[in-house]
């Protein structure tokens, strides 16, 4: 796949590329900020978006600005977030715009070259790949009552697909019902998860958080 990579630390951007290089990817563009990211995507049309958080000019979120603005796009591209830190507030931002196609590893996490790899083959195939500690931070961030466990087992299918990022009209095409069944599996999903309508939070997001989790 087509690759384009966002990190500017010089060494392990260099890293990144040789890895996927040696794996048989095309590296299309290695940058070291989020205006050369935005650039490099919209002229080049990857597959992939591998991008740090924090770059300069202030070091602060401008790889989760630049990824934001991307997913907003049409076609969005897949992403994977490789970062020290953990952003909730942008990581949910980031799930809201659409679970398929997103993931948000640690780099101190990421013990095995394999373990990246295969979490980026999953993720440009419309997958999710979340590490346990970004599960984890998000999840404490939002309602914390209700267990998927208490999901019957169409419940808990419908809420896989739904980590899979699919719509419910999506839902309702692979399970082979009514848009309107999927409506209501999904009601029942949010009402025994407990997550109220809240301007503040994004119920679909929490609920694949807490699928995750468990």
């Amino acid at each position: 796949m087509r690759v384009v990579v966002a990190e500017d630390t010089a060494i392990l951007r260099a890293g990144l590329v040789q890895l996927l290089q040696e794996e048989g990817h095309e590296v299309a563009a290695a940058v070291a900020d989020g205006e050369q990211l935005l650039a490099a995507v919209r002229e080049l049309r990857p597959d992939l978006v591998v991008s740090d958080i924090r770059m300069p000019p202030t070091h602060t979120d401008e790889g989760l600005r630049a990824v934001l603005e991307l997913r907003a796009a049409d076609p969005a591209p897949a992403v994977l977030i490789f970062s020290q830190y953990v952003e909730t507030e942008y990581a949910a931002r980031l799930l809201a715009s659409g679970a398929a196609g997103v993931g948000y590893l640690l780099k101190e996490r990421v013990l095995d070259a394999q373990d990246f790899l295969d979490a980026l083959e999953r993720v440009a195939a419309g997958g999710t790949a979340l590490d346990p500690e970004v599960v984890n931070q998000l999840m404490t961030a939002g309602p914390t009552r209700g267990t998927v466990a208490d999901l019957t087992p169409r419940e808990r299918e419908v809420l896989a697909l739904m980590a899979e990022g699919r719509t419910n009209s999506a839902i309702a095409q692979a399970l082979t019902v009514t848009d309107r069944a999927i409506e209501k599996h999904v009601a029942n999903i949010f009402l025994k998860l407990d997550l109220p309508v809240s301007a503040a939070d994004h119920r679909r997001v929490l609920a694949v958080l807490r699928y995750l989790g468990a």
